[in-house]
């Protein structure tokens, strides 16, 4: 169902001529019917964001967006003045058709870094989208399928609260990692909560969720999350009700993004229990959730923990106290490591599933922490290695 599933959101999904794949749908429209126009947006941490998070960043502070814009094929990053003032043009475009201010308008883009966006294609489909804007499931799939790049499928979930409802669609692939990941959300709500509510319920669930995902290491410089409530079910929810659901649709879509990592074989889990601190223990998960040797292994059908612990091993005692002579290891069930050293022999790990799970036990305090990430497969190098070209 996707963005539409929420009350008051219509969508639209065209091909306008942005993507170099002829004929593919590249640009999207979500637009708030209200009668409340709350949002909320999260963004990447990287330096060189591009223009449309500067836009979108500026756009979403005061609480209030009516519409987006979203574009595949190109990320309009690294393009300086220019780019900014298509991310404005393209927002006023929309803006204009929805009779609202530009500033009411969020633009999203992903694709090839460094190259402008081809603006004419672009406003010629956003009025083509506008045209088209619907509140039918057909609508908000559309939607979802034009803002994939290297995606394989669309991502999208629908969730029920009492009396109100959650929508959303997510793109990303590749160039995924901690503090948000190479990818375009948008979750919609029909719940009536206000844009401190809407920022604190996106907040805590991006952290769990999107926060705690790593396909690649690759942190993108276009990482969008947005968070719209139209009201129109006129439930004021009850707020934890409300935060959880929010997390879980978060935690939805970003496990979708795992499950379709770029020439992935493998979900890899990776949970470290028995730390000091929450942050101890996600240090450590994201640590052996980013060795390379680790996704190689576990692409080649290999438990091979000696990668597990040698990451762990990274992690700096201050960070995460522990002593490596308590620490266990779990591949899938069968303990290879106990206690630092061999455990079960490793032949007695079951690789063949889909999700590989790796429980990490530090043996030193009660909090835990959980990151997925992929394994490395030579398709992932292919179609990076074939991507501009």
């Amino acid at each position: 169902m996707s963005v539409t599933f929420a009350k008051g959101f219509s969508a639209a999904g065209v091909a306008a001529g942005v993507s170099a794949v002829k004929g593919k749908k590249d640009l999207a429209v979500v637009a708030n019917d209200g009668p409340l126009d709350v949002a909320a947006g999260v963004f990447t941490f990287n330096r060189f964001c591009a223009a449309p998070v500067q836009w979108s960043r500026k756009a979403v502070a005061d609480g209030h967006i009516k519409a987006v814009v979203l574009n595949s094929g190109c990320a309009n990053a690294c393009t300086g003045e220019a780019g900014y003032r298509q991310s404005a043009d393209t927002a006023a475009a929309m803006a204009g058709l929805e009779g609202v201010d530009a500033a009411n308008v969020a633009v999203c883009s992903t694709g090839m870094i460094g190259d402008l966006l081809p603006l004419d294609n672009v406003l010629a489909g956003v009025k083509a989208a506008h045209a088209e804007l619907a509140s039918s499931a057909e609508a908000g799939e559309l939607a979802a399928e034009a803002i994939l790049t290297t995606d394989t499928k669309k991502k999208t979930v629908a969730l029920e609260g009492a009396g109100y409802r959650i929508g959303g669609m997510v793109k990303g692939s590749g160039m995924i990692a901690p503090q948000l990941a190479t990818m375009l959300c948008v979750i919609t709500t029909d719940a009536k909560v206000s844009a401190e509510q809407a920022r604190k319920a996106l907040g805590a669930g991006v952290e769990t969720s999107f926060n705690r995902i790593d396909v690649d290491g690759c942190m993108s410089t276009n990482d969008t999350v947005l968070l719209l409530a139209s009201g129109a079910s006129g439930v004021e929810p009850d707020e934890a009700e409300f935060d959880a659901l929010v997390a879980q649709a978060c935690a939805s879509l970003s496990r979708q993004i795992i499950g379709d990592g770029e020439g992935a074989s493998h979900d890899i889990r990776v949970t470290v229990t028995g730390a000091t601190s929450e942050e101890a223990a996600l240090a450590c998960a994201r640590a052996v959730a980013a060795s390379n040797l680790l996704k190689c292994a576990v692409a080649g059908n290999d438990p091979n923990w000696g990668r597990v612990v040698s990451s762990l091993g990274t992690v700096p005692e201050e960070v995460a106290p522990y002593d490596p002579n308590n620490v266990t290891v779990d591949v899938n069930g069968v303990r290879v490591c106990d206690g630092g050293k061999p455990g079960a022999p490793r032949s007695d790990v079951d690789m063949t599933p889909r999700e590989v799970h790796f429980d990490i036990d530090l043996g030193e305090g009660e909090q835990s922490a959980t990151v997925w990430t992929d394994d490395l497969t030579h398709e992932y190098v292919h179609i990076n290695a074939d991507y501009e070209s």
